[in-house]
This record gives C-alpha cells, structure tokens and sequence, in this order.
C-alpha cells in the first residue's frame, strides 16, 4: 500500500537504491535493439551541484530514461574531470590551512602529486553523489576519470592520451612555439580563455608624448570644443593612449591607419622612446583606428594579443619586459630592452608609477583620462591576467578544424537549436592555435624530454624516448601538463576503452546526443569534434542539444555575491528530486532562459503530490496496471475516452521529445495527468 502521504526523500531515495541495485541504469546488453549512448559533461572533481547541472542532467536523464522505456540498449556514461588549476588550488590551500609550513615546492612533484590524488580519492566527486541525490541514472559502475585509475595496471586514460599527443606531434599537428599567452601570475601558469574573468573597472588612459626623432616636426589639426578643426600645431611628438604605460618599456613601434592623412608624412619615421631612448618607427597598419583617441598607437607585441599580430606583419622582433610573478626582468632581458637599473625587479604596477611619474617630470604626460575599462582577471586567482610571451606547445587548430566544420556543413553532426551553428562555424573558421601546455603539476605529463643541447623527443615513454636520442644522451622530461581540455576532448571515445577496439565502442560510439550549455561550444564541443574526427573518422555525436540558462525569477543571472544563486540540493532536501527536475523540464523551451523560482517548484511538487494521490486513490479502489490494454475488448465510454486521451498524450509527449522541446512534453503531461485524469476521469 501506498503511504498516505507523500514523502519525496524516502520515496526516491529508497527506489533509486533499487534501481541501482537492480542494474536498471547498466545498458540492457540487447544486441538486436538499436544502441542510444550519452555521454556526461565530466564535472570538475572540485565541483558542486549548481543550477546549470541540475538542469543539463535532468535533460540527459529524460532522454536516457525515455529511450530505455522505447526498448533501446542505452548507456549514460558518467565520470569527472581532473580540472587541473581548480584542483590543485583546493589542495595547497588545503596545506596551508593545515599550518605545517608545508608547500607544493617543499614536497616536490612526486609527493606533491600523491597529496592530490589522496585527496581525490577522499573528497573529490562528491557531486557524483549529488548528482546521484538528483536522480541521474547514469551506469554508475563505467565512471570514469580524466586521469584514469592510477591503481590499475593498465591506466587507459593516460594511454590514450599520450597516445594523441604522440600522433599529433608525428603528424606536425602539434608543435612548440613562443607565442603570447594569458599568464596567471599568481599561479604561473598559461590559463585558458575560459578561465579568464573579463571585468569592469575604474581606469585610466594616460595620453603619453612620444617625442619624434631626428628633430622632425609635422602639422597636427587643431580643434576646438565642439571637435571643430579651427587650425594647425607644429608638433615634434606623437601622442599614444594606453591603459597599462609600464609596457612602454617593451615598445617596439607606434602604428597609425594607413589613410589617416594626419600621420600620412610619419609614416617610415622613428619616435624616441622615453626612459630607454630607444628608436623604434611608426608603421601603418589598419589596427589602428583614426576615429578612437589620437589615432596613433603604442606596439608592445609581448604583451599585448593584438599587438602581437601587428608586430609580426611589420617583422618587430617582440621584447618582452616582465617575468613569471609579472615583475620587470633584469639579466639579458632587461639589457636587451634597455631597461634601466632602477626599474629592474619591480612589481608591474609599481613599475606603472615609476614610468608615469617619469613622463609627468619631463613634461611628455599630456592627460590622464578617467574611465571604464574591460580588464582580465584570473577567474581563481584574481588576479591580473598578462598577455605574455613564452615557449609552450600548441595544436594547429586550423587543420583540424576543416574536417570538424565539414561534418556539421554535412549533417553528420546537427545543433538543437539550429542557430547555434552560426556560433560554431564563427568560431571554427576563425580559430587560433591551441595553447595545449601548463605550467601545474596536477595533469597528464606532457610525453616529451629535453636533451641538453635543446633537442626535443616525442615518445610513449622515457624508454622510447632515449631510443631516439641515443645512448648517453642525457633527456629531462617537460615539466608542463597538459589542459584539462586535452584529455577531456578525447572523453566520447576514451570512456569507451579507446585506443583498444572494445565491444562498448563498437556498440556506443559515435554517440546519440551531447547536452550541453553553449559557454563551452569553443572550449569543448568543438575539440571533441576535432579529436573525434581525427582519431575515429567518426563524428562524437549526431546531434548537440545546447540548453539556455538558469537565472533567478527576475531574469538575473544567479551568483553568490549578488545573494540570488539556489542551491538545487536544497530544493530537493525541500520539496524533492522529482519537483526540482519537472520544473526543469516545464521551463526548458529551447532558446529560452529558465527564470527559476522556489515557488515554481512548489508547484510542481504540488503536481507529484496530486499524482501520488491519483495512484493511492486508484490501488485503494483495486485498479492496478494490467500491463498490454486490448483497447477492442474496452467497452465503457470513459474508459474508452481515457485511452483515447492517453494515447494523444503518449504521442504527444513522444514527439517533443524526439524534437528537444521538453517544455511541450512535460506540458503535455501535465494537461493530461491534471485537467484530464484527475479534474475529469478520477472525481
């Protein structure tokens, strides 16, 4: 017998355990039924369930739950992403919370990276519980790890993607440049885009006098208020804006537009640069822009992405003038630059005001204008990002991209909905070289060794590697590791025991459908797209159904800070698993933003409840489920009519599901169990 009352904590927590074990959740090992696979966007091992997971795993549970119900042999493949700058920041946090004076550099790499798997095995994946708690019936016995089981004698996350760097490498897919970079200087290493917090502040543009040199002098305009040119000024200096003046050490050029008629007569010639007293000319180039400031700009191609490219189409060799921890170099570096004595070694922003001081007292300091700029933070660290130059290892991204866009242009791979495309193709046609290297120790080890002449060796293993170089040449393995994105890339095919050719990717691989939020198309989507292609010649997956976002019932996006973020464990422990997931579900209209409220879900938990009682109502009256209904054998009028309805529904609901409107399905639904089978059929 149904209890009176409905209970959702002892309820789902007790027939979830049964379904568990059950092996309701394992794929149903029928070779004849037609295979349906997803695979879980890994969460960070650091991780806590979050509205976003909460929705992108509720729509992953409603396919993987309505194709086992269609007979399908179905595999929900979980696991969890080693999430290599998060995890090791939770963990020397930890060490130095513990007050034993303990480091990651007084441990060493070894000890260092035993620490970190200690605490994996102990406190990392707890959200796989949550995740449990919110009901995702993923076949929890296949978890997976991006770093693999380190305890099994054959770690295939780790051979896989050595395997891949090796390959692309033979291949010249990847390779070893110095190129800019976004520098972390408070960890000291390269971060992604992704892990980049671009952020409003309060700033300044200081208006610098770049004095011309050669004792040449040229005509400016002269304009009043109202930016009405009223004459002319004989000038002998050029006027630049910048953000961040201590660059200015780094100089290599002052470009201006090629058709602005101002500097048409500069162009060729040199400025002297204060405080170093280098000569370096003024180009042209259409980056700058004649409508913005003085229409003349500083070029620091070591410390700036677009400079970067403008240096190199104008063959300036890039000087860069600050260090890991983002202080002013000294030694070779310094020299080279002309940096004088008292500005070596010193913090950036202290070399800031040293350098804006000394352009005020030469009389070269013209304004200083007061505004909002965009800058980038460390989204862990917080602090400022550097664009920086260093050696690390790269994937042409270009080359595989042409196969990956090919396949979407084709309808091998489609996006739910379709305009998501545009972002894709966008992105993918216009992509940069993937900075692949990091400079952590928690992460797959980059496979290559350094001999002391500089030589380079690509290889499985250190043994292979000596091979190449020979006996008696002495290698040292790069101390990098790879992005977190490297390894995860890889996640459709890896999970399922590539490289090895094994019954579950012969069954499950490419894969039905990727859900996912549309932040990582670029960082995820698309790499998955590349690798695939490039090591299966397969597509990862047919469809990508790409979810909006959960903001708070005012249509704000949800944080801490802002006091307004929901705790989806919370709303469960409150009003239950299932309330919280057909919320999701009502709210999920593709393209649309959920704007989510406690009382939303009170009202759905008010629906589970009215289901609840239906069912008690109906096992109380003797009418059980009599399994396959003849309907010709059905001969009173309202039990004819119910299934005439229900049938509408089953359709219904059917075919938004098959279309990714889930909103419509569980409306659908909620019609029939509400206003026709409780309202009309029951009292």
């Amino acid at each position: 017998m149904l209890d009176q009352r409905f209970d959702p904590a002892e309820a789902e927590t007790r027939l979830y355990k049964a379904w568990e074990d059950g092996g309701c959740f394992k794929p149903s090992g029928d070779t004849s039924a037609q295979a349906y696979s997803i695979v879980i966007p890994p969460p960070n091992v650091t991780g806590v369930l979050h509205m976003g997971h909460a929705l992108n795993n509720t729509l992953q549970d409603v396919l993987v739950r309505f194709e086992r119900m269609r007979g399908k042999n179905v595999l929900w493949q979980p696991g969890t992403d080693h999430a290599g700058i998060a995890t090791q920041m939770v963990v020397e946090r930890q060490m130095a919370a513990e007050g034993k004076n303990e480091s990651r550099a007084s441990l060493g790499r070894e000890a260092f990276v035993d620490r970190v798997w200690a605490w994996k095995e102990e406190s990392g994946g707890a959200i796989v519980g949550q995740l449990k708690r919110l009901g995702a019936s993923c076949d929890w016995s296949r978890e997976a790890f991006t770093m693999g089981d380190r305890n099994a004698p054959d770690n295939n996350m780790m051979r896989a993607v050595t395997k891949v760097f090796v390959e692309l490498y033979n291949k010249g897919l990847i390779y070893r440049d110095k190129r800019l970079v976004n520098w972390d200087p408070h960890f000291q290493t390269a971060i992604s885009d992704l892990e980049v917090d671009q952020r409003e502040v309060a700033g300044h543009y200081w208006h610098l006098r770049y004095p011309l040199a050669g004792g040449i002098t040229y005509e400016h305009p002269v304009k009043d208020e109202d930016g009405n040119i009223t004459g002319t000024e004989t000038r002998d200096y050029i006027v630049v804006a910048t953000s961040r003046p201590e660059t200015m050490l780094g100089d290599t050029g002052v470009a201006v537009h090629p058709d602005d008629e101002r500097y048409a007569s500069l162009v060729g010639k040199f400025v002297t640069l204060p405080i170093v007293g280098r000569r370096v000319p003024i180009i042209a180039d259409e980056y700058a822009d004649p409508t913005k400031g003085s229409g003349a700009v500083k070029i620091t191609p070591a410390h700036d992405f677009n400079d970067f490219e403008v240096g190199k189409r104008a063959g300036h060799t890039p000087l860069n003038i600050l260090n890991a921890t983002a202080h002013i170099v000294d030694g070779a570096d310094a020299d080279e630059a002309g940096i004088p004595a008292d500005y070596r070694g010193l913090d950036r922003f202290d070399a800031r005001k040293k350098v804006v001081a000394a352009f005020e007292a030469a009389e070269l300091l013209q304004e200083i204008e007061n505004l909002k700029i965009e800058q980038p933070f460390g989204d862990r660290s917080n602090v400022v990002i550097e664009p920086w130059m260093t050696d690390q290892w790269y994937v042409d991204a270009k080359t595989m991209a042409q196969p990956a866009i090919a396949a979407v242009k084709d309808g091998k791979t489609r996006f739910v909905p379709e305009n998501w495309e545009k972002t894709y193709y966008n992105w993918m046609e216009n992509i940069q070289p993937w900075c692949i290297s990091r400079q952590l120790w928690w992460g797959h080890r980059i496979p290559a060794w350094f001999a002391e002449d500089g030589a380079i060796y690509v290889a499985p293993s250190e043994a292979e590697a000596q091979a190449q170089a020979g006996k008696g040449v002495k290698l040292r393995q790069d101390d990098d590791v790879l992005d977190t994105w490297f390894s995860s890339a890889l996640w459709p095919f890896s999970t399922m025991g590539w490289p090895d050719k094994t019954p579950e990717l012969e069954t499950f691989y490419p894969t039905a459908t990727l859900v996912t939020a549309f932040d990582i198309i670029f960082f995820w989507v698309a790499r998955m797209m590349m690798m695939g292609l490039e090591f299966t010649g397969k597509v990862p997956f047919k469809d990508i159904y790409i979810h909006a976002l959960v903001l708070d019932e005012k249509g704000q996006k949800m944080s801490k800070s802002k006091g307004n973020a929901m705790d989806p464990l919370e709303l469960v422990d409150e009003y239950g698993a299932d309330a919280l997931r057909f919320t999701m579900g009502r709210m999920a209209g593709q393209g649309r933003n959920i704007r989510l409220s406690k009382q939303a879900v009170e009202g759905n938990r008010n629906f589970a409840t009215k289901l609840w009682n239906a069912a008690r109502f109906a096992e109380m009256n003797e009418c059980g489920a009599p399994g396959e209904i003849d309907f010709a054998k059905v001969t009173s009028p309202v039990n004819r009519w119910i299934l005439g309805e229900l049938a509408a529904c089953e359709a219904e609901a059917t075919k938004a599901i098959e279309e990714y409107r889930f909103n419509d399905a569980a409306g659908a639904l909620y019609k029939f169990v509400w206003n026709v089978l409780c309202d009309w059929y029951l009292e």
